[in-house]
């Protein structure tokens, strides 16, 4: 099967599968326990702990927050990203002030190595 990367479509002489929709929301799969996915004793999810605790090498590089902004600065940030999320935008934003900041540093640097030599 051929599946182009950017849209996942099947080849045009492939079908596309035809799936049941009515019957896959009146499953309850909720309710329903498995071999595979057997229900949880309250003593095995006391158990559990967060992925990056037990594989010391995982990570997303993305730390979840709390932070406060002003509602203008958010219904800004909300109106720009489009279909893309605000949150990225922002990340985005912040990433691009401290590339800024480092250019700015370095320039800084060299004007002071420039004069003191002078």
């Amino acid at each position: 099967m051929t599946v182009k990367t950017k849209n996942l479509k099947l080849k045009t002489s492939e079908a596309a599968p035809v799936i049941d929709w009515a019957a896959a929301d009146a499953a309850l799969l909720a309710d329903t326990p498995d071999d595979d996915s057997p229900e949880l004793t309250a003593a095995q999810a006391a158990q559990l702990r967060p992925l990056g605790e037990v594989l010391s090498g995982f990570s997303t590089g993305k730390t979840r927050i709390t932070i406060n902004l002003d509602d203008a600065v958010l219904q800004a940030y909300k109106a720009r990203a489009g279909g893309r999320g605000y949150q990225t935008l922002i990340n985005e934003t912040l990433r691009r002030g401290l590339a800024v900041d480092a250019v700015k540093e370095a320039l800084r640097e060299v004007i002071r190595e420039e004069l003191h030599t002078a």
